[in-house]
């Protein structure tokens, strides 16, 4: 199983491409996709979905896993990130790809136990979990791995509960 981790923002969108075979799971390529803030909102837009078009294409993830909407106390930055994961939940869906979304609650749940925990401790946990040197940079290429992670933990879940049914 080929997964598409997404953490969506307009000026950084993190992506992960991580495989899952028989339980292992392997970082394959991970990064983000910067834009300028000087260029006008719709051609910052259309250069993320360009970019997650090329990685699309190079990688071909069968599933994606992407960041939900949480409350943003500047309401300014909840409509630039709902923009963002719009055009790319849009480009998702036009590449046939099975798109599951979750809180930061439940990725960090996912990866600690704890809904509440601290950035640095799940930038740990991504680092360990999948054996890097480093704790992957900026912080949105390491929240899409988790995004990832998340999706594989819950998709494992899934698959034991439909084994007990």
């Amino acid at each position: 199983m080929r997964i598409l981790g997404i953490d969506p923002g307009t000026a950084t969108t993190g992506w992960a491409i991580l495989d899952e075979k028989k339980g292992v799971m392997t970082p394959v390529a991970y990064g983000h996709i910067s834009t300028s803030p000087g260029r006008p909102e719709s051609e910052r837009l259309f250069e993320i979905v360009c970019d997650l078009e090329s990685i699309i294409e190079k990688y071909r993830p069968e599933e994606a896993a992407v960041e939900k909407l949480f409350f943003f106390k500047n309401k300014k930055t909840i409509i630039q990130v709902g923009q963002s994961r719009g055009a790319l939940l849009l480009t998702l869906s036009k590449k046939n790809i099975r798109i599951s979304e979750y809180t930061p609650l439940q990725v960090k749940q996912a990866l600690t136990g704890y809904g509440k925990a601290e950035k640095k401790q799940i930038q740990l946990m991504v680092k360990n979990i999948l054996k890097l040197k480093t704790v992957p940079k900026p912080d949105d290429t390491a929240d899409a791995l988790a995004i990832a992670l998340c999706h594989l933990n819950s998709r494992k879940i899934s698959r034991l509960t439909e084994n007990f049914r």
